[in-house]
């Protein structure tokens, strides 16, 4: 029981003044939602106040430029030009958006791997069903020994009908870092559009859009980058955009104007929603990069060490074999858990421990990986406490089959 069971000590890190997060609760799943620094949550108050004041003046006068403005400082943080980036409100809507933009034939393959998240899976299924296509699955090995089988394993699969690829940049399930420019040229190469799934990107990895050269490209603010939930954005090469319709269509659909691009015209204005997650951006990059001297790239090393660190910690307590290398890891790292209930382990540390951390029920429904995220909120002692644990849920577990 937890009161048997040492925990870490009572927050100390430096770092935990900027957030809100609950002092009882080892929170180690900054991976699935992130958390929003204090400072940029009142950013967003402060607009959200300013919103209500005058609605008026500030969706029909003001928004236009804000949403520039953060799309500026958003395009230089990923290496992109402003223009060729839409706001929208996940990752998974950007997947959806260019999937259902565009036009396939019947016999058309939408080539994608194991790895990919379910979601995005969902919506490529949709697509394949709707215009009679087949999706081809790459697997990519894992227990993985270096990056050269991810791109063998992925290109290996291209046939001379193969339309699309949707890759991810950082994976979900396994929180292996893809070699994504390697890809991205292999794949174009061969006359293969590339649709990435970037959402863990932002903030963990280094971004130049630009050079990766993805034909499109979606990433989540609100996980590494620590915006609010709710804001993300997609990047369409500048001569697919005229392709690329947003999800909902709305007044720019036939806008007269002439001064801004049919795609920046559908994208700023898809119907009256609150537009300040995207708004403070621009706050997150500036918050989170004044944490340590070094700023960003501070932080992605701070994290990255951290959750090698974490990782070894818990393969050598629980006598387990880590699962890549560690230049395939970004701030995320799984370990491999004998196989059993994912749902009642990671239920049980929260109950029993006060741990909140995903066991990931991958490659297989039994299967159980331990993810962990590290942010600067984190520190090693936590990982300690859940290895302890899991190490004690999994001796009674095995009691528990013993007896039955």
């Amino acid at each position: 029981m937890k009161d048997e069971l040492a925990t870490p000590d009572s927050p100390s890190n430096q770092f935990l003044q900027y957030w809100s997060l609950d002092p009882s609760i080892t929170f180690l799943n900054h991976g699935s939602f992130g958390a929003c620094p204090l400072p940029v949550l009142a950013k967003q108050q402060h607009l959200r106040a300013r919103m209500e004041q005058q609605p008026l003046q500030f969706f029909g006068r003001d928004l236009e430029a804000l949403l520039d403005q953060a799309r500026s400082k958003l395009a230089a943080f990923v290496g992109a030009d402003a223009d060729d980036l839409a706001f929208v409100p996940n990752a998974t809507t950007a997947i959806n958006t260019v999937l259902r933009s565009l036009r396939f034939q019947p016999g058309d393959e939408l080539l994608t791997t194991n790895q990919e998240y379910n979601a995005c899976r969902n919506a490529l299924n949709y697509v394949a069903e709707r215009y009679g296509l087949k999706v081809v699955v790459a697997e990519v090995p894992f227990p993985i020994e270096a990056s050269e089988q991810v791109v063998g394993a992925i290109v290996g699969c291209v046939s001379a009908r193969t339309r699309l690829a949707l890759i991810d940049h950082v994976v979900s399930q396994t929180g292996l870092v893809f070699p994504l420019a390697e890809l991205v040229q292999a794949l174009t190469e061969r006359g293969v559009e590339t649709l990435v799934d970037g959402a863990h990107a932002p903030g963990m990895v280094q971004l130049n859009l630009q050079a990766i050269g993805a034909t499109y490209y979606t990433g989540n603010c609100h996980k590494w980058l620590c915006a609010p939930k709710g804001a993300a954005f997609l990047y369409v090469q500048r001569d697919r955009q005229i392709a690329i319709r947003p999800l909902t269509i709305s007044h720019g659909a036939n806008a007269p104007r002439t001064d801004r691009s049919r795609f920046r015209l559908e994208f700023d204005w898809t119907g009256t929603d609150d537009p300040t997650a995207y708004l403070c951006v621009p706050e997150a990059i500036r918050v989170m990069g004044s944490l340590l001297p070094e700023g960003w790239d501070g932080i992605m090393a701070t994290n990255h060490a951290l959750a090698i660190a974490a990782r070894r910690l818990l393969c050598e307590t629980l006598k387990l074999p880590p699962l890549c290398p560690d230049a395939m890891l970004g701030s995320l790292a799984v370990i491999p858990l004998p196989d059993g209930n994912p749902q009642w382990l990671q239920d049980a540390l929260l109950e029993r421990y006060q741990i909140e951390v995903p066991i990931v029920p991958y490659p297989t429904p039994h299967s159980r990986l331990v993810r962990v995220s590290a942010q600067l909120y984190n520190r090693l002692e936590q990982y300690d406490f859940l290895a302890t644990a899991i190490a004690e849920l999994l001796h009674d577990e095995k009691n528990q089959t013993v007896k039955k």
